[in-house]
This record gives C-alpha cells, sequence and structure tokens, in this order.
C-alpha cells in the first residue's frame, strides 16, 4: 500500500512537472527606506527578541532555530504589508525569493557536506583519529598542542564545528578528572577550529557564503593562512605555559575502520573537487558539485547495503537461525551487521541549525528590505571606514554570532578592495572565539564538555584570544596589505 502511494505521488509531481512554474513575480524589486516606520521597528524589536532567545538557548534549552523560523516569518508579513500600503505588491515577493534561493543554496551545499561527515563517522574514520590518539601516552601538554593543531588543519575540510566535537571528546578521554585541564584544552581547540576554518571555503559558514558570492576565489582564501595560524598561535602559545607537563596514564582503545570507511572519504574529497571545479572552471553553484558528490555517496550506500546484507545472511544460515526461525543462542547477534542505510546518515544531519540558518537569512534579508542594512553600510562604511567597519564586525560575531553579521555585510554588499574583503573573511570567522557564544564551535563544545568548559572559563582567556586576534589581523595587513 506504502509502494503504491509512493507511485501515485511520483506519477502525480511529474504530470504538474511538465507545466511552467513562474519562479519570479513579474516586475522589478523597487527598495524603499522603512527605518523610520512603526512597522520597521517592530520588526527590529521582534528579530531582537528571537535573537535573545538564541543567545540564552542553553539555559532555557530551547533550540534556537524555533525563535528566528517564526520571527522570519513575522517580519516577511510586516514587510509585505507595508510595502502594499504604498501600492507595491512585488517587491516583497522578489526580495523573499531572493533569499529564498540564498538559502537553498547553502542548505543543499551543508546537507550534503553534513551526510558525508555523518557516514565517516558511521565508518568509525573520526574514532580510529581519536583512538590512535588516546592510546599513546602524550603528556598533557603534548595533548594540548596535538589536539589544537589537529583541530586546525582538521577544520579546513571536515568544518570547525565537527572538528571541535572530536576534539573536545579527545581532550575529555585524556583529562579524565582534570578539570582545568580540559576546560583550557577545549579553549585551545575551539579557537584553532575556528582559525583554521577562516582560511578555507569549507571550513566555517561565513567562509562559505562569501566563496558562494563569488567574491573570493577558492583559491585566495589560503593567503588567510599566515593570519588564521597567528589568530590560534598567540593565544595557544599564552595558554599552554599553564598547562601541566604531567603524562596521565595511556589509554588502551582499539578501534577498526569499517567496511567503505576508504571509499567514502574518497568520494569526499572527489566531491570537494568537483565542487571547486563547478564553481571555478564551468562557473556554476558550488552546491552542484557537491550534490552530485552525495548521489555518488548514495549509490556506494546501496553497493555497501546489498554487501553488508549478504554477509549477514550467510552469518544466518551457518547459524542454522533461517531454518529453525529462531535466534540460535545468541550467533545471530553477535554475527550480524548493522545494516547501513544512507538516508538515516541524511537524518542525522544538523537540522536545528540549518533550520537557524533559513529563519537567520530571512530575517536579516526583511530588515533589509526595509532600509536597514543600507542605514548599517551608511554608518559603518562609509562614517568608520572599511577597516575599522571589518574589525568592528569581528567583534560583534562574538557577541551576536558569525552567521548573520557575516550575512548583512553581504547583503549590504559595500565597496571594498579584495584586501578589506579577506580582511572581513578572516575578522568574521576567527571573532567569534573571543567568547564561547560566539560561534558555533564553542556553543557545541559546551554542550559537550557541560559543565567544564562554561562561559566564563573561556571569558578568562579572551585577553589572550583578542591579542591572537589583532595580531591576525597585523599579520593580514603585513601579508596581504
Amino acid at each position: 500500500m506504502r509502494s503504491l502511494r509512493n507511485q501515485l505521488f511520483i506519477y502525480i509531481s511529474s504530470i504538474f512537472l511538465l507545466f511552467p512554474i513562474p519562479v519570479l513575480a513579474s516586475g522589478e524589486a523597487h527598495l524603499q527606506n522603512f527605518t523610520a516606520h512603526w512597522g520597521g521597528i517592530v520588526c527590529i524589536i521582534i528579530f531582537c527578541l528571537a535573537y535573545s532567545l538564541v543567545i540564552v538557548e542553553e539555559q532555557i534549552h530551547m533550540r534556537k532555530s524555533k525563535p528566528v523560523m517564526l520571527a522570519a516569518g513575522l517580519i516577511w508579513m510586516i514587510v509585505a504589508i507595508i510595502y502594499s500600503q504604498h501600492g507595491d505588491t512585488h517587491t516583497a515577493e522578489i526580495m523573499v525569493r531572493h533569499n529564498l534561493l540564498e538559502f537553498g543554496e547553502l542548505f543543499l551545499f551543508l546537507l550534503a557536506a553534513m551526510t558525508y561527515i555523518n557516514t565517516m563517522e558511521d565508518r568509525n574514520v573520526f574514532d580510529k583519529l581519536r583512538g590512535w590518539l588516546v592510546s599513546q601516552g602524550f603528556s598533557l601538554r603534548t595533548i594540548f598542542w596535538i589536539t589544537g593543531i589537529i583541530s586546525f588543519l582538521l577544520s579546513p575540510i571536515a568544518d570547525n564545528l565537527t572538528t571541535a566535537l572530536l576534539m573536545s571528546t579527545v581532550a575529555m578521554a585524556v583529562g579524565g578528572t582534570n578539570v582545568r585541564f580540559v576546560s583550557i584544552a577545549c579553549i585551545n581547540i575551539v579557537v584553532a577550529a575556528n582559525a583554521g576554518g577562516a582560511f578555507s571555503p569549507f571550513g566555517d559558514i561565513t567562509t562559505l557564503m562569501v566563496w558562494q558570492k563569488g567574491i573570493i576565489q577558492f583559491q585566495e582564501f589560503f593567503v588567510l593562512l599566515v593570519p588564521s595560524l597567528v589568530n590560534w598561535l598567540v593565544p595557544a602559545a599564552i595558554m599552554s605555559m599553564f598547562v601541566s607537563s604531567d603524562k596521565p596514564d595511556a589509554i588502551e582503545e582499539k578501534v577498526e575502520l569499517k567496511d567503505g570507511a576508504i571509499i567514502v572519504v574518497v568520494l569526499f574529497i572527489l566531491t570537494i573537487i568537483m565542487a571547486v571545479c563547478a564553481h571555478n572552471f564551468l562557473h556554476l553553484p558550488p552546491v552542484l558539485g557537491m550534490m552530485t558528490g552525495l548521489a555518488m555517496l548514495k549509490i556506494f550506500g546501496y553497493f555497501l547495503k546489498m554487501k553488508i546484507k549478504r554477509r549477514n545472511q550467510v552469518a544466518v544460515d551457518d547459524t542454522g537461525a533461517g531454518a529453525l526461525g529462531v535466534e540460535a543462542f545468541g550467533d545471530r547477534d553477535d554475527r550480524r551487521e548493522e545494516d547501513f542505510n544512507i538516508f538515516k546518515k541524511l537524518a542525522r544531519a544538523e537540522w536545528d541549525t540549518l533550520m537557524f540558518f533559513y529563519g537567520v537569512i530571512l530575517c536579516v534579508g526583511g530588515l533589509g528590505t526595509l532600509g536597514y542594512l543600507a542605514a548599517l553600510s551608511e554608518l559603518m562604511y562609509v562614517d568608520l571606514g572599511a577597516t575599522k567597519a571589518n574589525i568592528l564586525v569581528g567583534v560583534l560575531s562574538a557577541i551576536i554570532d558569525n552567521i548573520p553579521v557575516m550575512f548583512a555585510v553581504l547583503t549590504m554588499m559595500p565597496e571594498m578592495d579584495h584586501t578589506q574583503w579577506l580582511l572581513v573573511t578572516l575578522t568574521a570567522g576567527t571573532g567569534g572565539s573571543m567568547l564561547s557564544v560566539g560561534s558555533a564551535a564553542g556553543v557545541a563544545v559546551m554542550g559537550q564538555a557541560r559543565g567544564i568548559y562554561t562561559f566564563f572559563a573561556h571569558l578568562k582567556w579572551t585577553w589572550a584570544i583578542a591579542l591572537g586576534y589583532a595580531a591576525s589581523i597585523w599579520a593580514h595587513f603585513l601579508i596581504n596589505g
């Protein structure tokens, strides 16, 4: 019955695809300034209230996507009403569709990347790395540096959030009851992961948005390598002086890679190459390469599923359970492998994060349609100047979160030279490290090491992280200016 229903749905959907669907409303968007309008002020209040709930997510235990999604809907309703009252029934529709296109590209790109990460996690790729680290018997100071170096080098590929979560589990496994070490190691990991993600299009959501916008080309991100390295090394060198050289007992943990692990890693690398080539050589959105790579993973997942299914059938036949219709003394449970289903890996994507991006992009887009971003651009990039404004973007990223700040900058599109666009990419990517709530990596690790890595534990080292932030800006102008 379910199969018949699915077939019917596909058939009806195919019929509808034969008819042309209008993608954009007729006419062009005519933006007006409604910053002093009562509706505009209400929209600002709605956004501030929603984001206040995001900031206190850890205290109230409400997922961050919920308030911003509600705020997005309310803001765009008010935007549509305001423009309709002034005789314009097209601008709101055109602008909201534009914002949905921005979100759609980002959503599909991240969905493909998250599915790959979840599949590699399922195949024990990350557990293998963690198992090797905790079994070597390194000193605490050595672990501090190793986890920092790996975080810096891994985040450009696996993204800063995944990297920070992986490395924080290593610090917790090695540190054990040594709360002071675990806390300072987690701070180092968050700073390193954010800094490493700043010089790669795949390392952070902000760099991904800049790359997809076509402002900075793929290879140009790597000129930020040295400034990003300075951003991490300065606070790391200071913090390492407060880390003990004691050598904890080695933890014996042997982890074997599951079937297909190496192939999944290779497919992920090929997917990244396709995304880069689609953007650089074919002038297509990078998401096309990512989704093609996701299709390759799903096809490989099919063959892997069939292979595991055959092995499980052999295991059942060997125990005689197939003939008896029962499990023979538990042998079936011992020998059966867990079925592989790629859609379960896709379902494990960070849906709260993805829906949060939807809410943020539409909220900021709605405020921009009312004229607030143009006013903010005038205040920051004309009155203050590009350099001061871009440094301020990093500071705001620590307080508000770098994603809405960077999206606002990209929506404003201020007139800046290439050096300044590289600067804002650097500051937005690393500025969030100054507070634990300033980046997705910091928030995630706070949940992972609850009660150990806290807001106030991180705040104690904000001065050292700020020194690294300032030093990285100096290094950027020295090298790239």
